[in-house]
C-alpha cells in the first residue's frame, strides 16, 4: 500500500474530491446515515483464508429468538463468552489446513479486541470513506485492503478512482490502527479456537459495512437471510465481526443471531463487541431487520 500524506481538508485536491463525492451521491440516490431512512449499523468485516471472517447478519423472525447470549449493556471481557458445538462433517468436503481447520467448534463473543475510543476512531474512518459514495441499496462497503467502495449498483477502487487525493481522506494513523486491529482479530480467533496464529491469514474482502433501512436494490443488499459462510466462501473456516455502533441508540434491528436446532442465541451489539464462530452447517447465522 502506497504511503499517504496527512489528511488536509483545505488541500489543493479538495475541490476535485468534492466533485467525485457529488457524483457518488448521485449514483447512490440519496442513501444516508440517518434521517428519513432511519439509523444505521456500522461494523468492520474481515475474511481470511483458512481463517476468519467478520460479518454481521440478522433475521426479522423475533418469535424464533429464544435466548439473549449477550445483552447490549453487558461487558464480556477479559474472558469471552463461549459455547461449543460439535464440528460438522462438512469440513471433509473442503481442503483441510493442518493447524487451522477447526478441531474445536462453537461461538464466542468478547469486547476485548478494541477500546470504545478505538471503535469511535474506526467508525469515523469508515464514515469518511463511505461518504465518498455508497450503495443504492441498504448495505454499503468500504474495503481498505483491496480499495473496493460501493458506488450505486457497482464498486469502484478508491485508490484508482481518487488516486493521490485519497491522502486527503485517510491518514497514516488511520491505516496503522486498521492494521493493528486486524492483527488483534487474528490473535483472538486463534486463542479462542486453539489455533496457531501463524497459520491463519486474513484476506480480502476485509471491509467496513454500513447498513441502513434503504430498500435492497441487489442481492448484496439482502444481508438478513440465514446463511452458512463456508458455502459461500469455501476457504473460510471462521467468521467474525467487530461492531462500531450501538444497538438501541445508533440503530434498531441489527441483532446478530446464531441459529441452532435447539433455539437461537442473539447478540445485542454495542461498539466493540466481537462475535466469532466457525463457518460450517452448525453455524447458521443471520441478522434482524
Amino acid at each position: 500500500m502506497a504511503l499517504l500524506r496527512q489528511r488536509n481538508a483545505q488541500g489543493s485536491n479538495a475541490t476535485e474530491i468534492e466533485k467525485k463525492i457529488k457524483r457518488g451521491n448521485a449514483l447512490r440516490q440519496g442513501s444516508v446515515w440517518k434521517g428519513s431512512r432511519g439509523p444505521v449499523a456500522i461494523l468492520l468485516v474481515t475474511l481470511s483464508l483458512c481463517g476468519a471472517a467478520m460479518l454481521l447478519y440478522v433475521t426479522s423472525l423475533d418469535s424464533d429468538i429464544t435466548e439473549t447470549l449477550v445483552s447490549q449493556r453487558e461487558l464480556v471481557s477479559p474472558q469471552p463468552r463461549v459455547y461449543t458445538v460439535q464440528c460438522s462433517e462438512d469440513y471433509e468436503n473442503y481442503k483441510r489446513y493442518p493447524g487451522c481447520t477447526p478441531q474445536k467448534c462453537g461461538r464466542a463473543v468478547t469486547d476485548s479486541v478494541v477500546t470504545r475510543e478505538e471503535a469511535q476512531v474506526l467508525r469515523r474512518l469508515a464514515e469518511r470513506g463511505l461518504a465518498l459514495a455508497g450503495s443504492e441499496g441498504g448495505a454499503s462497503i468500504l474495503d481498505l485492503h483491496s480499495g473496493a467502495l460501493s458506488m450505486g449498483k457497482q464498486f469502484v477502487n478508491i485508490y484508482r478512482y481518487f488516486g493521490d487525493q485519497i491522502g486527503d481522506v485517510f491518514t497514516q494513523e488511520d491505516f496503522q490502527l486498521y492494521r493493528d486491529v486486524r492483527g488483534r482479530i487474528q490473535a483472538v480467533i486463534a486463542e479462542t479456537f486453539g489455533l496457531d496464529p501463524a497459520l491463519m491469514y486474513l484476506t480480502k474482502p476485509t471491509f467496513f459495512s454500513r447498513i441502513n433501512s434503504t430498500a435492497a436494490k441487489t442481492q448484496h443488499d439482502e444481508y438478513w437471510h440465514p446463511h452458512i459462510d463456508k458455502v459461500t466462501y469455501g476457504s473460510f473456516d471462521y467468521t467474525s465481526l467487530l461492531y462500531l455502533s450501538d444497538y438501541g441508540s445508533d440503530f434498531t434491528g441489527g441483532r446478530f443471531v446464531f441459529m441452532d436446532q435447539n433455539g437461537n442465541r442473539t447478540v445485542e451489539p454495542r461498539a466493540g463487541d466481537f462475535p466469532v464462530c466457525d463457518t460450517t452447517s452448525p453455524s447458521v447465522h443471520s441478522e434482524t431487520n
